[in-house]
């Protein structure tokens, strides 16, 4: 654990999914984390509750006043900064208003959701009519990346509000890259679920294919990983997928409803883009069926069955 730093500002943290709880846990840890809120409070409320008795056996974490759970967003008004992880650009948007109305002039809300490159600009324009700063940063790197507190995050917005707001961001991500001005860090994160996207459907599809070939995944596996073809999803994903295992790290709901976004950027930019709609096809398939809340990596199921509606 950490050095708790009680001079660091006092951050407040919503969104306690999978990625924003070990998020705000790395925060909680260097003594930054103040508040916590959660669209079912509960989740809150426990978050808060196993910090303080994690606190009360840890010696180092004497004197540090408790995490609290938020009730309204008024509990965020002493906050420096707030920390967002939520799942949709409404919900963004209805963050910043309820923010907008407590924090104090120089408070900086960071953005971690990846939503359009507009909803940041318009979120961005909300919070500096009330003189806080904001940083569109969304993150890459999965759950492994946020338990490990090793996230890549590339960020749109200035970079003297990147820099006062770069401690909070140093407790999890192990780059903090600076992509251009408000919205940058929407695009790049972008540009990224393109690269994740056809890698899913080429790592789901070729397993499909050894699986009807008969190889022995054991062997398999790590012989691909020792070559080219070695990525990030077929090290992380490629054995629980072929054992079954779909326990969501990132849910294909939320990667369709990333790819829809990318597929109105991509149209309104005039680029050739069948990799996103392939993609959106089939994680869209994955949802009206019933397997939205599964791990991308359940795409393998669409890919085994020939009966599979061909992209035209």
């Amino acid at each position: 654990m950490s050095t708790p730093n009680t001079s660091g500002p006092r951050v407040g943290f919503i969104g306690l999914g999978a990625m924003g709880h070990p998020m705000a846990g790395h925060l909680a840890d260097r003594g930054l984390l103040a508040v916590v809120g959660n669209r079912t409070a509960a989740k809150a409320a426990n978050f808060a509750a196993a910090r303080e008795a994690s606190a009360g056996r840890d010696a180092s974490a004497i004197g540090q006043p408790p995490i609290r759970a938020a009730a309204t967003f008024a509990d965020f008004a002493a906050c420096d900064g707030v920390v967002l992880c939520v799942s949709a650009d409404a919900d963004v948007l209805e963050n910043v208003d309820g923010l907008a109305t407590h924090l104090s002039p120089g408070a900086i809300v960071i953005d971690h959701s990846t939503v359009s490159v507009e909803t940041a600009r318009e979120a961005a324009k909300r919070l500096a009519a009330r003189g806080i700063g904001f940083l569109d940063a969304p993150v890459s790197g999965g759950v492994e990346g946020a338990k490990s507190g090793k996230l890549s995050i590339m960020v749109g917005g200035d970079e003297a509000i990147l820099e006062r707001a770069r401690p909070v961001l140093e407790a999890y991500g192990a780059r903090i890259a600076l992509m251009g001005g408000t919205g940058a860090g929407q695009a790049t994160k972008a540009v990224n679920q393109i690269l994740v996207a056809g890698i899913n459907e080429a790592v789901c599809e070729g397993l499909a294919f050894a699986e009807k070939l008969g190889l022995d995944a054991e062997r398999l596996l790590p012989t691909l990983m020792a070559g080219a073809a070695s990525n990030w999803f077929l090290d992380k994903r490629g054995a629980t997928m072929l054992q079954g295992e779909f326990r969501p790290g990132f849910k294909c709901a939320h990667m369709a409803k990333d790819l829809r976004i990318v597929q109105a950027m991509a149209e309104a930019a005039g680029i050739r883009h069948p990799v996103i709609d392939r993609a959106l096809a089939d994680y869209s398939e994955l949802e009206a069926r019933g397997d939205g809340e599964l791990d991308t990596s359940a795409l393998i199921l669409i890919k085994r069955d020939s009966r599979h509606t061909r992209f035209a």
